[in-house]
């Protein structure tokens, strides 16, 4: 199982430089986790440096994975994991998502160095 950190979704929706190596990632089906937060965070960067079409054409595949929304037992664990490993709030929620999923993140933002259970797409 995977979830891919928004980074990752963004690159691959702008044709960014790792755009393939996420594609790779982003087959959907039971594997591809989606971590509420990473909808939040694409749906404002693609708005602001697109249109709200892009956007929303973005949620819609997004949506195509697993959506897992942020409860009670997501949030303290997060809060664990950020105070642990000096996560950002954002980080920390898709980082314990995928904890708690026993599922792997590909990323390539520098917060998640070191951690275990992440994958570096470079």
């Amino acid at each position: 199982m995977i979830v891919v950190d928004s980074c990752g979704w963004i690159d691959f929706f702008i044709d960014g430089p790792r755009a393939g190596r996420y594609a790779k990632h982003l087959k959907t089906g039971a594997d591809l986790i989606v971590p509420m937060v990473t909808i939040y965070e694409v749906y404002k960067k693609i708005k602001r440096d697109s249109s709200e079409e892009s956007a929303l054409v973005a949620v819609a595949r997004m949506k195509q994975g697993n959506l897992v929304p942020l409860n009670e037992s997501i949030a303290l664990h997060a809060a664990d994991l950020g105070l642990a490993h000096g996560l950002p709030m954002a980080d920390a929620i898709v980082y314990a998502t995928a904890r708690s999923a026993g599922a792997t993140v590909a990323t390539h933002d520098s917060h998640f160095k070191g951690l275990e259970g992440v994958s570096f797409v470079d």
